[in-house]
């Protein structure tokens, strides 16, 4: 694996890094029972600093290009996940999210052309395998809705990414603008969804102010950035099997921070989702083909415009 290579998956798997404190910051620091609200104040307010710091704004086909993708991976994903989180027991949306790279894989085919292979799906069943492990818990019936929500919301998540991948970004626009584009876009959908579902704002202490200034800055803005721009050097599958180390690293800050205990089968599960996400990173030696890139237009691309965590921890 390249050096160079090896520093954009490095960097693009501080993203799912990130996410995976997301769960013990909004449990420790934050108001409960307010999902919506703190999917909005981690979108909106950085994707407005982004535009601000970018100070470019879509154009042509982009308007409704970046609203399809802030829908997908912001606006429907983060309503979605918190739904599963708060009606699933344990970990069980983070172990149905975890099947999110054979989603991916699947999308792969269908959008962008690129053929599952066999490592492909085995590493993806391996990761989710692996996961479940980590976070899945004895548990009584679920929930059907919070099944579906979880569902969705993964799926939705994968749509994101696979179409990322396929309509690039417009000449002279860098990863900072489409991911401002994004979170506003997806912002502005959260937001009379939280007005009407949970009201007007709850008052803010110190801590929740803080909590919500890490969510927005760290584990939203710069963890989005990261990881779009990641998008544009990878491939679709290679990103999202990054995706295995947010619950991860909620296991470990649940351990290192929560005094919440880890068992053998729990790191038998880690070392199982660690190593397929390190598998999914490797690219065939016989096809070797044309070196990744960072995002490009499609036209530039040649080709035609088309539509293209224990417990309830959050993925993303």
């Amino acid at each position: 694996m390249a050096a160079g290579r090896s520093t954009v998956i490095a960097l693009t798997a501080l993203a799912p890094v990130s996410w995976g404190t997301t769960y013990a910051v909004t449990t420790e620091f934050l108001p409960a029972d307010r999902p919506l609200f703190t999917g909005l104040m981690r979108a909106l307010p950085a994707g407005l600093l982004l535009l601000a710091v970018a100070r470019v704004l879509p154009r042509g086909a982009w308007w409704w290009k970046a609203a399809v993708l802030g829908a997908l991976n912001i606006g429907a994903f983060f309503p979605l996940l918190f739904l599963s989180a708060y009606r699933l027991p344990g970990g069980m949306a983070a172990a149905v999210g975890s099947v999110g790279p054979l989603i991916v894989v699947g999308l792969s085919a269908l959008l962008l052309g690129q053929r599952p292979t066999v490592r492909s799906v085995l590493t993806g069943v391996v990761a989710a395998f692996g996961v479940s492990l980590v976070v899945l818990k004895a548990a009584g019936s679920l929930d059907a809705l919070g099944v579906l929500a979880a569902l969705a919301a993964t799926a939705s998540m994968s749509a994101g990414i696979v179409l990322t991948k396929r309509w690039g970004r417009p000449d002279g626009v860098g990863p900072l603008a489409l991911t401002g584009w994004q979170l506003t876009a997806g912002g502005l959908l959260i937001a009379p969804l939280a007005l009407l579902a949970e009201g007007a704002p709850p008052a803010l202490d110190g801590s929740a102010a803080g909590g919500y200034l890490y969510l927005a800055l760290a584990n939203t803005a710069v963890a989005y950035w990261l990881w779009f721009r990641g998008i544009g050097r990878l491939s679709a599958t290679q990103a999202t099997f990054l995706g295995p180390l947010s619950p991860l690293t909620a296991a470990v800050v649940g351990w290192a921070a929560l005094g919440q205990a880890l068992t053998p089968v729990q790191l038998a599960g880690m070392a199982l989702a660690f190593g397929a996400t390190v598998a999914g990173q490797l690219t065939p030696r016989a096809k070797a083909a044309a070196p990744s890139r960072p995002f490009s237009s499609p036209s530039k691309n040649g080709r035609k415009d088309s539509m293209d965590l224990t417990d309830p921890a959050l993925r993303r």
